[in-house]
């Protein structure tokens, strides 16, 4: 409502508030399924278009029908600005600006159409035109509005999918490096401990325990489940975890004078 016409007795006011709360929700409905059927069809038009013309990938993509839909409301409001502007003896840009109000449904009232030399009963085509276009405008609009609200939805729905694989991705990892931790045993165990307490953790002391005493005597200490040694199925991280190992080397002098100390 532009606010320059209002009902002015109690039962037209209270008419309006009841047709208010059944005209607007059926309204809104009407151009959110226009809005649709026109992404549908332009989508459909796109799709030929593009394998009309030998395009190898004749998808259209979500970034396609938003790109359309914006230059659709853009062309929409200048075709109505140069209307408007040509018949209320507006400017280029007072008539945009009063083309976008209205498509919005903002509705200031600063200006109004079909209120100049009572345009109402002498310019019938006028009227028509003006009432056409503020539908068609509205479906327009509804439209690219879905389409972007769309998007938006597409966008969470693949971040959420992105983050849920990356936690399914930790959980394998961290379930693979806790597997092999009873297959490891270096003699240098005390030296490697005190100089990159990091990489080689206090708690490998059962484990080196359990695969020396299986060595000393295998029929004492029979592979079981608890303590079956998983490098077959773990030998990438293992052989990681040993190629950084191999690089410690470099530094003998420095475990020497740790265990010395």
């Amino acid at each position: 409502g532009y606010g320059h016409a209002a009902p002015s007795t109690d039962g037209g006011k209270v008419f309006c508030m009841v047709y208010a709360l059944l005209g607007i929700p059926l309204t809104l409905v009407m151009f959110q399924s226009l809005g649709e059927r026109i992404n549908t069809f332009v989508k459909y038009l796109l799709h030929r278009i593009k394998k009309c013309l030998g395009m190898r990938r004749a998808e259209v993509s979500m970034a396609n029908m938003v790109t359309i839909g914006f230059f659709s409301c853009i062309s929409t409001l200048c075709i109505g600005a140069a209307a408007f502007s040509y018949y209320e003896h507006w400017s280029f840009f007072h008539a945009y600006y009063y083309c976008f109000i209205t498509l919005t449904t903002i509705g200031f009232g600063d200006y109004v159409a079909l209120q100049k030399d009572e345009a109402l009963q002498n310019k019938p085509q006028y009227v028509a035109f003006s009432f056409v276009y503020i539908l068609t405008g509205l479906t327009v609009i509804g439209a690219f509005l879905n389409l972007v609200v769309l998007r938006f939805m597409t966008m969470n729905a693949e971040d959420e999918k992105r983050d849920a694989e990356h936690r399914a991705l930790l959980t394998r990892n961290g379930q693979a490096s806790s597997s092999m931790c009873s297959c490891l045993w270096y003699k240098s165990r005390e030296k490697l401990q005190y100089s990159i307490p990091m990489i080689i953790p206090r708690d490998l002391s059962t484990s080196d325990t359990c695969v020396e005493q299986s060595r000393s005597s295998p029929g004492r200490y029979p592979e079981t489940p608890s303590n079956r040694c998983f490098c077959n199925a773990q030998r990438s991280a293992i052989s990681s975890v040993s190629t950084g190992l191999h690089s410690l080397s470099a530094f003998q002098g420095l475990m020497k004078r740790r265990s010395s100390v």
